[in-house]
């Protein structure tokens, strides 16, 4: 049916290494037992080199379900993403920056890497030096860029995906002094504006599970190393 609900499982921070050969088999193993998707926010590997790339496809060309995925601050380190993303797109991972995916003509996924920022009150603004006002406008284009992934999105069913948390709630747990770089506000807007049924992030390590944004959409935190320590589990599967 056409409004029937997608089962979903998303991960993210898996931090893929390249002498790790075999570590997340048993994860994809299990996401094609149980999901009907698999999104990953962020993070694929651990230094951004082709290297740990390879390893990590290793697994996911074992994947019997849709994939898409975003790319996180980790994957940037080694200045090989052109390569990181061929390498994922061989084994039929999409990998979104401000476009989408579309998973069985039922659930639509739009995806950006997000930016820091700050939250609500704490937000930085685009004012005094130029590194400041470079560092606001980085978080800008990533908004741009999202609200463009969602309007381009002809289907009623989407989530977003994003490796830096849109919304304060959520990094709950970490140091205070780092929430401010976990994400911004800013990446909430489109998500609120476009009628996302729910967004999924990473990045939070020590955060927490989930929240929702003021308008009320459900934003799951999916950091592995979080799901590990909270659910004791290595993914996490939505209806949605």
């Amino acid at each position: 049916m056409a409004d029937a609900s997608f089962r979903l499982a998303a991960v993210a921070d898996l931090h893929g290494r390249a002498d790790q050969h075999g570590r997340f088999r048993e994860l994809v193993r299990a996401v094609n037992g149980e999901a009907e998707g698999l999104v990953i926010a962020g993070d694929l590997t651990d230094h951004g080199t082709v290297v740990e790339a390879e390893t990590l496809a290793e697994a996911l060309a074992l994947l019997r379900v849709p994939c898409a995925a975003v790319l996180g601050n980790h994957d940037f380190e080694g200045n090989q993403v052109k390569e990181i993303v061929r390498i994922l797109n061989e084994v039929k991972v999409e990998v979104l920056d401000g476009d989408h995916a579309v998973f069985d003509r039922r659930l639509g996924i739009a995806g950006v890497k997000g930016f820091g920022g700050g939250f609500e009150r704490g937000m930085l603004q685009a004012f005094g030096e130029p590194a400041v006002k470079a560092f606001v406008q980085e978080a800008v284009n990533e908004e741009l860029k999202l609200e463009a992934a969602l309007a381009q999105l002809e289907i009623s069913r989407k989530v977003v995906i994003m490796h830096y948390a849109p919304i304060a709630a959520t990094s709950l747990g970490e140091e205070v002094e780092l929430r401010a770089f976990l994400g911004t506000t800013r990446l909430s807007v489109p998500c609120e504006a476009f009628g996302a049924l729910a967004v999924f992030h990473g990045h939070a390590h020590h955060g927490t599970l989930e929240a929702r944004t003021p308008k009320g959409i459900p934003v799951y935190n999916v950091s592995m190393p979080l799901l590990r320590s909270a659910l004791d589990r290595r993914f996490r599967v939505v209806d949605v």
